[in-house]
């Protein structure tokens, strides 16, 4: 897929107090030049309401380039999260991130960053998430928003939010295959090594508290990626127990336990994810698509695009073979 004319803009809002772990994600995903290995071209800039220098922990520092009326040229606003989970943002920030969100510029935050949107009253009615240390920090200070406890991230009106640490790195990776497709985040993750597809809706703190846990997990490891390579196969829930030697009950429970999802989820959306690669790679008939993916039929892959991705896989391939963003918001 060609990359597009026109660099994809992205915003990284700074202010004192911000997490230089989410900077450094951020700048990762999109302040890296990997148009050589057929990634598309980003334009990052460090937003902020002055030219002065972001301190932040560690004796590090942030250099803005741009002011926060940059926000109103940018496709993505993202928000790194805070050292101190309740320190203010300063009132242009939280102005200029409300302006940003009215004109649907989409608007993102990476852990504690949903403190600053929660501040700007962008929360306000509406699903979020954060750190799981911090949930009940959230719904204490800002009772307003709708805090959701079991996710990696999420979207609400336009608005993400994700979860702690590596979450964020989940968040930045979905939102490149949101506005450019399975692929481009793909290459991305590779260049991270880091895993290309983690699922929102999985559950963001998995615990081992013991070596038998430990062990069904590294098991369970093997059945996943024999499923990865079969997944042209009507395997089943089922199938897959019989192969990791368990009871389809006692499976869905280890699975879950180790990965945060349930079988049958985090199976379609392997699915979903391979009809992706393949939309955006070939021109394969629809039918050959929805089998080659495992969902049997071309009713059945529209059926998950439409509950996945708010979209069918016709306008998913003729937006990123034409370039534009498939996904409505």
């Amino acid at each position: 897929m060609a990359a597009p004319a026109d660099p994809y803009r992205v915003a990284l809002v700074a202010f004192p107090g911000i997490r230089a772990f989410d900077v450094a994600v951020i700048t990762e995903v999109w302040g890296t030049d990997r148009t050589d290995r057929g990634a598309p071209a980003f334009d990052l800039r460090r937003v902020a309401a002055d030219t002065t220098a972001v301190m932040m922990r560690g004796g590090l520092a942030l250099h803005p380039d741009r002011p926060l009326d940059w926000l109103a040229e940018a496709d993505l606003v993202v928000v790194p999260g805070l050292d101190d989970h309740l320190t203010p943002a300063p009132a242009p920030v939280l102005r200029a991130l409300r302006r940003a969100h009215e004109r649907g510029t989409t608007v993102a935050a990476l852990c504690g960053g949903a403190f600053t949107l929660a501040q700007a009253g962008l929360l306000d009615g509406r699903r979020a998430i954060t750190h799981w240390r911090l949930l009940d920090l959230l719904r204490t200070h800002h009772p307003r928003v709708r805090v959701v406890p079991d996710a990696l991230f999420l979207e609400d009106d336009n608005i993400w939010t994700a979860a702690g640490t590596a979450a964020g790195i989940d968040l930045c990776l979905h939102l490149v295959r949101l506005a450019h497709g399975a692929e481009a985040a793909a290459t991305i993750a590779r260049s991270m090594v880091t895993a290309p597809f983690r699922t929102g809706t999985q559950a963001q703190f998995i615990e081992h508290p013991t070596p038998q846990a430990d062990r069904d997990a590294d098991a369970l490891a093997g059945v996943r990626e024999h499923a990865l390579r079969h997944l042209d196969e009507p395997l089943t829930v089922a199938d897959l127990a019989a192969r990791a030697g368990m009871s389809p009950r006692s499976f869905a429970r280890h699975f879950t336990a180790a990965t945060g999802t349930t079988p049958l989820r985090w199976l379609l959306d392997q699915r979903v994810a391979a009809a992706q690669k393949l939309l955006e790679r070939t021109d394969l008939p629809m039918p050959e698509v929805a089998r080659r993916a495992g969902f049997g039929s071309e009713v059945t892959m529209r059926q998950h695009f439409a509950a996945r991705l708010a979209t069918s896989p016709r306008a998913y391939r003729a937006a990123f073979t034409g370039g534009s963003n498939p996904i409505a918001r």
